[in-house]
């Protein structure tokens, strides 16, 4: 439970020379497909060379994420994500969707590719709000401990969804993290990205599963 609830970062997550063919491979694959995201929270499957220079940079990083995140041992398929200026990702939170489902998603992992010259600055939401959660628990067969609460599921949808997380109290912790730099976070935390004023920010997710 407090895995998904915590917030990790791991400096340095590519060589120079990975960030630098990970570029490459990203630049000639939107070249060729023309892909445009439909809105700023819209991702894209990166290519199969893309995947891997991203999963082994993530086993290399395994040991220093377990020091947060114990119970982490593999990952989802990276998606791409690529804000202009003016784009932002309003608050959101995934949840959990099924207790008993393994393996189970405890946090994800956000890579900085590129950062913008101004905004577009990452943030978490914390909150002692019952509102934020539901009233479902976790039974004997589940990855947590039985009795665990979890979390509403509030997707970014632009509408009523976000104008009811807008009006919860909430404290908000915003980070910059330096262009390689991964940020972790847990699962059921709230989360979002400030409009980007200038520049690009080109990011890659994944979700980070249990054993």
């Amino acid at each position: 439970m407090t895995e998904t609830l915590a917030v990790h970062t791991v400096e340095g997550f590519l060589t120079p020379d990975e960030r630098h063919s990970l570029i490459k491979v990203l630049d000639e694959h939107l070249e060729a497909t023309g892909w445009v995201p439909e809105r700023p929270s819209a991702g894209l499957v990166p290519p199969d060379t893309a995947q891997e220079i991203l999963a082994a940079a993530l086993e290399r990083a395994l040991p220093g994420i377990r020091r947060v995140f114990p119970s982490a041992a593999a990952c989802t398929p990276w998606n791409y994500h690529d804000l202009a200026p003016g784009d932002r990702i309003d608050p959101h939170l995934h949840g959990v969707t099924d207790p008993g489902e393994r393996p189970q998603r405890v946090a994800r992992v956000a890579f900085h590719l590129q950062e913008p010259e101004r905004g577009g600055e990452f943030f978490v939401d914390t909150c002692s709000s019952d509102a934020l959660w539901t009233d479902r628990v976790a039974g004997p067969d589940s990855a947590f401990v039985p009795g665990t609460r979890f979390a509403r599921d509030i997707p970014d949808d632009g509408g009523t969804h976000n104008a009811w997380l807008g009006a919860v109290p909430r404290t908000r912790w915003t980070s910059t993290p330096p262009a390689g730099t991964a940020v972790v976070y847990g699962a059921q935390l709230v989360h979002g990205v400030l409009p980007v004023v200038e520049g690009r920010l080109r990011k890659l997710i994944t979700n980070l599963l249990d054993g």
